[in-house]
């Protein structure tokens, strides 16, 4: 039996970016009188997850977050992202494997789960990789799944991709046939699927929500727009596949947070699925036109070949989002890229340096398992309210 590590990273050199535009007190009282408290959120350390995170713990949650702290991407990078919310006292950072940790005591004292957590990317899904997306997208949220159930939790939003769909020219909405085009939408529908069934025949109330082309501060390091940005700033060729005539339906991350919030505590039937889109597609080319324009840079580019999986458009139909979650999107592309732009710009700068990896793990043990380099977590009842980055999640009266 496996045990969960407690992870603190240091916050010394974070520069957060900017924040949401919002009314002042709209964070803090999206949660005001919620009947969720204490959520466990999966993928801490990712680029939605972190910035989750910070807006559960502003509006006053306690959040525990679990990361596996995978190599998908940059390490530093991933502790830089939970380095922002490891400020609040009232967070757990976990690190742990949940296709293969035991995750019953992950789940003590939680009133909500966020699971998003998963392998991420529709290139690098074919092949024998498909075997480590069907583990991590697949059976651990299954395993997830029955855990929430047995710890009787009162919701769990899952995060699911508009790469469930298939091709088409026309707006797409929730009841369209899903026709995944890659091994990786496969594998968020099936994902996607057991969060039905769990909610159909376990009785679990669940939200799935189809996320749309999102963009941001800390986005993951093979995105479009990341991409196009770092080879600009270091005046590299862009690499554009196809012709760039694709069009994606980009949502701003603080839009996607503000829409998993609300699904936290929405009044909608068990094993709803809600499309998270904008509603505006843009085809890349002219995303790269943007980026270019705000940095003051010609790019040049070179053509790549197109990528297996790649639909040709996505154009997200958010009606039934923006009517029962009560959410709308508010940020513009242009003011969305303009963002992250200062976001690649500010980890340039000195104050935004990489974490030193001696740093940024406060504890981590080694699993028995032969040829592995897994994290072993220390039990959850030896979690000390003391603990660096520690809060005091599920200790409190209910």
């Amino acid at each position: 039996m496996v045990s969960w590590v407690v992870v603190c990273v240091s916050a010394s050199s974070y520069s957060p970016p900017p924040s949401r535009e919002t009314p002042d007190g709209v964070s803090a009282a999206i949660f005001r009188g919620a009947a969720v408290e204490r959520i466990l959120l999966t993928g801490v350390a990712g680029f939605i997850g972190s910035h989750l995170a910070e807006s559960l713990l502003a509006g006053g949650c306690a959040v525990r977050g679990v990361d596996a702290f995978t190599d998908t991407y940059a390490p530093a990078q991933k502790r830089a992202n939970a380095a922002a919310v490891t400020r609040s006292r009232n967070v757990e950072i976990v690190a742990g494997d949940l296709a293969h940790d035991d995750l019953h005591g992950l789940l003590e004292g939680v009133d909500a789960v966020v699971h998003l957590a998963g392998e991420p990317g529709v290139p690098a899904s074919w092949g024998a990789a498909f075997a480590t997306y069907v583990e991590r997208n697949v059976i651990a949220t299954q395993r997830l799944l029955e855990a929430a159930t047995a710890a009787g939790v009162r919701r769990f939003v899952y995060a699911s991709s508009s790469s469930v769909y298939g091709p088409e020219q026309r707006p797409l909405v929730e009841s369209a046939v899903p026709r995944p085009l890659s091994p990786y939408g496969a594998t968020k529908l099936a994902g996607e699927v057991l969060v039905g069934a769990y909610a159909q025949q376990r009785g679990l109330s669940t939200v799935a929500l189809r996320y749309f082309s999102v963009y941001g501060p800390r986005q993951r390091p093979d995105m479009a727009a990341h991409r196009f940005i770092e080879a600009l700033l270091d005046h590299r060729p862009v690499h554009v596949y196809g012709d760039g005539g694709q069009a994606r339906d980009f949502t701003y991350v603080s839009d996607v947070v503000a829409a998993t919030s609300a699904a936290l505590t929405a009044t909608v039937p068990a094993g709803s699925v809600f499309n998270i889109a904008r509603g505006e597609p843009v085809e890349v080319r002219d995303v790269l036109a943007i980026l270019a324009d705000e940095l003051g840079v010609e790019p040049r580019i070179e053509r790549r070949p197109h990528r297996a999986g790649d639909t040709p458009r996505t154009d997200g139909c958010a009606t039934a989002a923006r009517e029962a979650l009560c959410w709308q999107p508010l940020v513009d592309l242009r003011s969305g890229l303009r963002r992250q732009v200062e976001w690649h710009l500010g980890r340039r700068g000195p104050a935004a340096e990489p974490i030193p990896a001696e740093a940024a793990v406060l504890a981590v043990a080694h699993s028995s398992r032969p040829g592995t380099d897994s994290r072993v977590p220390l039990p959850l009842g030896a979690l000390r309210a003391d603990t660096v980055g520690a809060g005091n999640l599920g200790r409190g009266p209910r």
